[in-house]
């Protein structure tokens, strides 16, 4: 399984990151080591990873602040926090920010390969869920999530990967409700107010594409979110 997994290590004392990285490559692993938390930035916006180990107290940017900056780039994205604390507050904080598991040092490194093939097994699973529905017919439409396109007879609107995202996840709740903050979190990693309004400006991208067919209807619900209304 591990042939192909790549690791993103952000660990800021050298010789234990050297240690690691060592016994994560012993393991099959390929590991790109970094010592602070800007390197360990620069390096998710260079080049692409299937997990990341971060440590939580690290020079230049903190582990919990880099989670949030890489949960901006690639929200669905796994990693793992290491710390030398176990303050119970410290690992609330780290589950905040998204994280798949928590481990504290000296811990037992056969303990973190399994960890490591559990969430990678368990974020597979979730991908290959999410792949069986590309397609969904909306109204007069066909959604084409892959292709990123939203057909009505011979007029073809191509969509960013946002739009596409956002109205898979309003298909997928269809006379349902799709509950804001869900959206936000899954789509921009976090339910801020200025991803808020960034939804907002998508939505009524998706609304202009699709008057187009005048039975299609996405409406607000107050309070909670929104609920895509197509004509039979």
């Amino acid at each position: 399984m591990s042939n192909h997994i790549k690791v993103l290590l952000v660990e800021d004392d050298p010789n234990f990151g050297s240690i690691m990285k060592s016994y994560l490559e012993l393991n099959e692993y390929s590991v790109v080591l970094r010592t602070d938390g800007k390197q360990g930035l620069e390096a998710v916006q260079e080049d692409s990873f299937d997990i990341c180990i971060l440590d939580v107290m690290m020079p230049e940017m903190d582990g919990f602040t880099l989670a949030r900056e890489i949960k901006k780039l690639h929200p669905d994205l796994p990693f793992i926090f290491l710390t030398a604390k176990s303050l119970k507050s410290d690992m609330l904080e780290g589950f905040k920010t998204g994280a798949d598991d928590y481990i504290t040092k000296p811990f037992d490194s056969e303990v973190l390969l399994y960890k490591l093939k559990a969430i990678l097994k368990r974020h597979a699973q979730l991908n290959e869920d999410e792949s069986k529905l590309l397609d969904f017919k909306i109204g007069k439409f066909t959604f084409h999530f892959t292709l990123r396109t939203l057909t009505i007879g011979d007029h073809v609107q191509s969509l960013s990967p946002k739009e596409a995202k956002l109205l898979r996840m309003l298909c997928e709740s269809q006379e349902g409700i799709l509950v804001r903050k869900q959206a936000l979190e899954k789509i921009w990693g976090d339910d801020n107010y200025f991803n808020g309004r960034s939804m907002d400006v998508f939505l009524a991208r998706l609304r202009k594409y699709l008057k187009r067919d005048p039975e299609i209807e996405i409406a607000n619900i107050h309070g909670n979110g929104f609920r895509l209304i197509a004509g039979k």
